[in-house]
């Protein structure tokens, strides 16, 4: 085997101008791909983050059905106290989740006493609402961050169009369950910027004031939602959880729980999954690079080499060998292509850390996009060069392996 291996590096060596030419085609491939699966890779996990971070946390449990009817914001589909303790209970025996935060979301009027609109509000426990998303507060565009008692959060959409601004008096009217209207007086502790998702005139307030303002006796909850040590483990943990809260049925032996992850819940998803779908393409675009250059190398060394193929075949040279030797020169190009590439890749990426690709997302600036290269892309895009390489070979070789020694030896 050493001495197949030995000829076939002697033979692309013999061809060095074709050989450079074709390891720094699939170089240049594989850096390209290698450098937009970590940027478009980076881009995407910095968005979800901000989508996570800062409104919808990683999974969210409700009560079934709530989420059909999340338009109204049912308050007769709220989780009762001793479903949340269930829930709780739960959740105490899943070591990924490191916070949860129950909310009451309900709609209302906001009045700022000359003009009168609907809002939807979130009643949250300040505290807990920060451990399941730590960006929360970098939405606050004027005012003070800190969630008191006696205090809203106004989205910025209808603060511009109310003329609302922190430290003025409203009132917020809602309905409660039992169709009684309450209102109370609130001051304005903050304007938050809206996020892109179901967020756009969502306001917020303590969840005691929550309760307060909705009358309600016992302390009911339209949704918790949970924050993961590992977002890598979001499906697991959803899976795993779903199948946890499946043991707690209503009285007609449904299920009482409906377990989400972000993804279901924000219309940016779509938007993650093109950049998937983008990046499957633009592997498919590198096979086929790889393909034919490897493919069209190893049939012009056939075509050239022919009488040396007959001379070794006729010395005794089984056709297995001949047939390794040819697969030997399409492996060699593969991992030295392969190799140039990733080395081009480390070097992109450090010099595009090093410039720093700044963008805007809503009114977060001076985003950064910071590319990693990913170990695990590296060994898949590697393994698929490397194959495709030694199955570009395949053909020529098996064409070179069943050669007749006395017409190859004729050929000229």
């Amino acid at each position: 085997m050493f001495k197949l291996v030995k000829i076939a590096l002697r033979n692309l060596l013999r061809y060095r101008r074709r050989t450079l030419l074709t390891t720094s085609l699939i170089a240049m491939g594989v850096a390209f791909v290698l450098v937009f699966l970590s940027a478009s890779g980076a881009f995407k996990n910095l968005m979800i983050g901000q989508i996570t971070d800062s409104m919808l946390g990683h999974i969210q449990v409700h009560r079934r059905g709530y989420m059909g009817s999340i338009d109204s914001l049912p308050l007769t589909l709220n989780l009762s106290p001793g479903r949340m303790t269930a829930l709780e209970r739960v959740l105490k025996e899943f070591p990924e989740v490191t916070a949860f935060s129950p909310r009451i979301k309900f709609a209302g009027m906001f009045s700022n006493f000359r003009e009168t609109t609907n809002i939807r509000l979130n009643g949250v426990d300040p505290e807990r609402e920060a451990a399941v998303l730590p960006l929360f507060k970098g939405r606050v565009v004027k005012g003070e961050p800190a969630l008191n008692k006696g205090t809203l959060f106004i989205p910025e959409l209808l603060a511009g169009g109310m003329g609302v601004k922190p430290g003025d008096t409203v009132v917020i009217i809602a309905t409660n369950r039992d169709g009684s209207v309450n209102g109370r007086q609130f001051t304005v502790g903050a304007i938050i910027e809206s996020v892109t998702g179901p967020g756009g005139r969502d306001g917020y307030m303590h969840i005691d004031d929550a309760r307060d303002v909705l009358r309600m006796e016992n302390p009911e909850v339209s949704e918790v939602a949970l924050r993961l040590k590992n977002f890598d483990r979001l499906e697991d943990v959803t899976r795993r959880l779903n199948q946890a809260l499946a043991g707690e049925l209503n009285p007609k032996g449904q299920p009482v729980f409906d377990v989400r992850s972000w993804d279901s819940l924000s219309p940016f998803s779509n938007v993650a999954r093109m950049i998937d779908v983008m990046t499957f393409f633009i592997k498919l675009m590198l096979i086929a690079i790889v393909l034919v250059s490897v493919m069209n190398v190893m049939i012009m060394a056939v075509f050239e080499r022919i009488r040396e193929i007959g001379t070794i075949a006729a010395i005794g040279t089984m056709p297995g060998r001949i047939l390794t030797m040819f697969l030997i020169e399409g492996f060699a190009l593969g991992v030295v292509g392969t190799t140039a590439g990733i080395g081009l890749t480390a070097l992109a990426t450090w010099i595009i850390n090093q410039v720093g690709i700044a963008f805007n997302f809503g009114r977060q600036t001076g985003m950064v996009l910071a590319p990693r290269l990913d170990p695990v892309q590296i060994i898949l895009i590697s393994a698929i060069v490397i194959a495709v390489s030694v199955a570009a070979s395949l053909q020529p070789a098996v064409k070179a392996s069943r050669m007749e020694p006395i017409r190859a030896l004729r050929h000229v």
